[in-house]
């Protein structure tokens, strides 16, 4: 190469090979300050594109899990509400078969059945105050079948989504509540004149007998149901707990920088840089080697 002093090309060669090592060193440098092996767009434009529909996807199955476990708690709730009138339900039964009995006078059936209509009362009691964040569930705003979500204020079963798309198989299940007031179970005053509405004489006690017994089971048909359900929702938290995990997992490959071989890159770099930048200064103190010839 000829020595000339227009155009330093040995300097231009060492600064183009600079600002690639120190444009290497930098990605090396914002990778492992982020944690990221992906920081911008430019870095890798397809797997930025898969990391993000992977993070939604995390997000999502991580907001489903929290949206079971309500609904878990809800179910929790509401089995509560019914144990209590369970308990009122067997003391009214119990009621039923103390004034069935030819031992006591009228007045004293009287007495006993005014006791069987507080248990009735707390029962319709129980069911209206019960709610889940301002959801009532017992009193037969959950019991229609059709599910109607497009106003202000949901009507009919309880709709409990959870997984990442609009699938009924898949993606949301069903809360339906049938009505347990004292009245929807046939019992107590609020139901009529019938069998059931009162055992204030032996032979209402005794026809309330079978209406009680079927009270019951209606109620434990309900918590049935609702245990039913509890397991389900458990065990998709377990799923999706295991699913938001491994997607997780995969999102990390793609995302998060592996710093032992970045850290690698970066030494490599650093010293590919300082190299450049010692033979920049060599390089731009070749053409006074001209000097040397002129004068």
């Amino acid at each position: 190469m000829a020595l000339i002093i227009n155009h330093n090309m040995l300097a231009m060669n060492a600064a183009r090979n600079l600002n690639t090592s120190f444009g290497a060193l930098a990605t090396s440098t914002r990778r492992l300050s982020s944690g990221l092996r992906i920081n911008q767009a430019s870095d890798d434009a397809a797997g930025l594109a898969v990391r993000e529909l992977m993070r939604a996807d995390v997000s999502s199955l991580q907001q489903g899990i929290r949206n079971a476990n309500d609904a878990i708690s809800l179910i929790q709730t509401a089995d509560g509400a019914l144990g209590v009138i369970d308990e009122k339900l067997i003391r009214m039964k119990e009621l039923a078969m103390q004034a069935s009995t030819g031992t006591y006078s009228s007045d004293q059936r009287l007495i006993i059945d005014s006791e069987y209509q507080a248990m009735a009362s707390e029962i319709t009691r129980i069911a209206n105050s019960t709610d889940f964040n301002g959801i009532h569930l017992l009193n037969g705003n959950l019991s229609s079948t059709n599910h109607d979500g497009s106003s202000m204020k949901a009507t009919g079963q309880l709709k409990v989504h959870f997984g990442t798309g609009n699938d009924c198989s898949e993606d949301y299940y069903y809360i339906q509540i049938n009505d347990s007031t004292a009245s929807a179970f046939g019992v107590g005053l609020g139901a009529g004149t019938g069998a059931g509405a009162s055992i204030s004489t032996q032979a209402l006690a005794q026809t309330s007998l079978d209406v009680l017994q079927n009270a019951i089971i209606s109620k434990d048909k309900i918590r049935a149901s609702l245990g039913a359900l509890q397991n389900r929702l458990e065990n998709t938290v377990t799923v999706l707990e295991i699913q938001a995990e491994n997607v997780q997992a995969a999102e990390s490959r793609i995302s998060d920088v592996d710093v032992a071989t970045e850290m690698t890159a970066f030494v490599k770099n650093q010293i590919m840089t300082q190299a450049a930048v010692s033979m920049l200064s060599q390089a731009n103190s070749l053409p006074r080697m001209a000097l040397s010839l002129i004068g």
